[in-house]
Order: structure tokens, then C-alpha cells, then sequence
């Protein structure tokens, strides 16, 4: 026990430190664009990213709980956001191996966290998508031509997520590990109600950049709908360009083109960079408050249920 609280602690402290590194790397251009920023407008926009944050846990949980191991909300949130901070380690497995870990004191298999934790991604890929297609073509036009490839992964990823397609591909793949298949299927309800979690989460988000944009003089309803389809374009270009922790760098040059129609080069990029900064504050502060919220909960031993093993 003593090894894995070390463990623990170690992993949260590495992850703290990349996660810290990268926002003061590009500190001077961040605090050029917090000088231009009002406290009520980045107050509000931090609000929002909580907003978006806590949609994404409850997409997770919704995920979890209809593969079969529901989860409190306090229990999920510590979980998941204590998790999280592994994004900003170089490498993509580990929030996922967080997770586990985490998942096993609350009586939840290694493999039951390991699916609803791939099934998250594809999940916000495909709603993401789907909500830059609705927006960017028709607002942001050449800006973000090149980036239209993307609108071709779409019709694979929504045939993907039939849970046939997924409950088949997890089967096979427990039984290449040689381990037990799952109790509980995926249903269409399960992937239904974490896509409706998703896309509240986009909206959270689009809501917290837009007010950044229009903080920087973006107007009118235009700057919130590119605000909207900038983010789901730029979070989804930085998922697939999986050697940037947290899509670090990759995400802001797909933000800064989407935004070219409302916002000059120089505070587009000021908005990305705070974007950047308000999101991995999000991330600290819901960590945070979710292991001070689960403190006294007594999780499950990992003894008391045969099947985390």
C-alpha cells in the first residue's frame, strides 16, 4: 500500500510539473494577453471551462455505469479529473493507467475503465467534428480549408460507436488478452447519454472562448459561433496528433485559424494562450476539489470484489 501512495503522489507530482511547464514556457505572450483581459471576463470564462470539464466526467460516468459499475459523482470526479492531470506527461496511456489504478479501490475491473476510457475519445472526436462541420465551413471558409480532411473521419467514427461495432471489437480484443469478456454490453442509450454530455461540453466551451474573443474585440453572434466550432476543430486536430501532451501547440495553430475571420493574428493568438492557460487551471482546481470532496469516502476494497482482478 505504502508503494502505491508513493506511486501515486509521484505520478501527480510529474504531472503537475509538464502541466505547469507548459503554460510557463509561453508565459510573456499569455500575460500580454491577460493585460487586455477584464478579472469579470476571465472569471466568467473559467466558469464556463468548469462547466465543460464536469460534462466531460458525467460522459465518462454515463460510459462506466452502462458498461456496469456506476460510480458516485464524488467518487467519479476524483477519478476521472485526478486521472486527467496524466495528459500533461508526454505519452497518451497515461490518464488512462490513472484511471485504473484509481478505478480498482472503488471495485471497478481493469478492464471496465480501460473501455470507457477509449470509448470517451472516438465519442468526443465525432461530436467535435460534427460540431465544426455545422459551424466553420460557412463561417470561417478558407481560413480553415486545410483542415477539411477532417470532416472525412466523421461517417467512420458514427458508424464505429454502433455498440455492435464497439461491443465486437471489445470482445475481440479481451479475447486476444486472454481475459473474461464484459458482463455488460455497451447500449445505445450509453452511447446516446455520453454524446449528449459531449456536446453540452462543447457548447461550455465554445461559451468560455468566446468570451475571450470578445474580450480581445471579437463581435457579434458570428465570433460566438467560430468560437464554438474553433475549439471542437482545435481539441480534435490535437487528440489525433497524439506526441503533443494535451495536444500542446497543435491545438492553437487550428484555433488561431479558425478565429482569423473575427480576431487579428496577435489576439488570436493571445486567445488561444489564455484558452490554454484558464483550461489547465480547470484541470488543477477540479483535481483538486474532487480529492478534497472524496477525502472521507471509504473506497472499495480491491479485495471485496474478485472480478477487479
Amino acid at each position: 500500500m505504502k508503494v502505491r501512495s508513493l506511486v501515486r503522489v509521484g505520478f501527480l507530482l510529474v504531472a503537475l510539473g509538464f502541466g505547469i511547464w507548459a503554460v510557463a514556457s509561453q508565459w510573456d505572450q499569455v500575460a500580454a494577453g491577460l493585460a487586455r483581459l477584464s478579472w469579470g471576463v476571465l472569471a466568467a470564462s473559467f466558469v464556463a471551462v468548469l462547466g465543460a470539464l464536469f460534462a466531460g466526467m458525467l460522459m465518462w460516468r454515463a460510459l462506466l455505469a452502462d458498461l456496469g459499475s456506476p460510480l458516485r459523482i464524488t467518487d467519479a470526479a476524483k477519478i476521472l479529473f485526478v486521472g486527467q492531470l496524466g495528459k500533461y506527461i508526454p505519452g497518451s496511456l497515461w490518464p488512462m493507467l490513472a484511471q485504473m489504478e484509481m478505478g480498482r479501490d472503488h471495485g471497478v475491473p481493469r478492464e471496465r475503465s480501460a473501455a470507457a476510457f477509449f470509448l470517451t475519445y472516438p465519442i468526443y472526436l465525432a461530436s467535435g467534428l460534427f460540431v465544426a462541420a455545422a459551424t466553420l465551413p460557412a463561417f470561417a471558409g478558407e481560413s480553415v480549408s486545410e483542415y477539411a480532411w477532417l470532416l472525412l473521419l466523421l461517417p467512420v467514427l458514427i458508424a464505429g460507436l454502433h455498440p455492435a461495432v464497439v461491443n465486437g471489437a471489445l470482445g475481440l480484443g479481451l479475447r486476444l488478452l486472454r481475459r473474461p469478456p464484459m458482463e455488460r454490453p455497451l447500449s445505445r442509450r450509453g452511447v446516446l447519454t455520453s454524446a449528449g454530455w459531449a456536446f453540452a461540453g462543447w457548447a461550455a466551451y465554445g461559451v468560455h472562448l468566446a468570451l475571450i474573443g470578445y474580450g480581445l474585440g471579437a463581435t457579434g453572434p458570428r465570433a460566438a459561433i467560430l468560437s464554438l466550432g474553433a475549439f471542437a476543430l482545435a481539441w480534435s486536430l490535437g487528440f489525433l496528433f497524439v506526441i503533443a501532451p494535451a495536444g500542446a501547440g497543435v491545438r492553437e495553430i487550428a484555433m488561431i485559424a479558425a478565429l482569423a475571420p473575427v480576431l487579428d493574428r496577435g489576439s488570436a493568438i493571445a486567445a488561444a494562450l489564455v484558452s490554454r492557460m484558464i483550461i489547465s487551471l480547470g484541470d488543477l482546481v477540479c483535481a483538486a476539489t474532487a480529492g478534497w470532496a472524496a477525502r472521507n469516502r471509504h473506497p472499495i476494497s480491491a479485495n471485496a470484489d474478485k472480478s477487479v482482478e
